[in-house]
């Protein structure tokens, strides 16, 4: 298993390198200044890692109130991405929209852009995490 400074290295660089490529191209697709972009980036961010806290914990506590384990099968593991995914767009959505100073569809649309951006970025960041910084052997001869 990964060691807790391994995790908070990848987290930052995680979050640091997104940042860096979320907000110049967001700023070139929404058409809307650095600072507005850097603060929509930065403040969906600081919503994302902690919702996730929030979520996850909250999430394991009623699957061990319920079944009696936090083991997830894969199809809790399929409602939670769905249920996370639902409550980090219906927490978002609206503060992008106030920054944007557009409706509710043009952040949701924004929003959708992030979540697909955000997507790809993360089966690839991971990988090359992976490649730069490989596993324990232990990790590895457990899969």
């Amino acid at each position: 298993m990964r060691t807790m400074a391994d995790r908070i290295r990848y987290t930052l660089l995680y979050e640091i390198l997104g940042l860096a490529l979320v907000v110049p191209g967001g700023r070139l697709l929404l058409g809307i200044t650095m600072f507005d972009m850097g603060m929509i980036g930065l403040g969906s961010t600081i919503v994302a890692v902690s919702w996730n806290c929030l979520f996850s914990w909250l999430f394991d506590y009623i699957m061990l109130r319920i079944k009696g384990t936090a083991r997830k099968s894969l199809a809790d593991r399929v409602i939670h991405a769905v249920l996370y995914q639902v409550g980090l767009i219906a927490l978002l959505v609206p503060p992008i929209a106030f920054c944007l100073g557009r409706g509710l569809p043009a952040a949701f649309l924004a929003n959708i852009g992030l979540t697909l951006f955000y997507l790809v970025y993360n089966f690839m960041f991971t990988w090359a995490y992976d490649v730069l910084f490989p596993p324990p052997a232990a990790m590895i001869e457990q899969t």
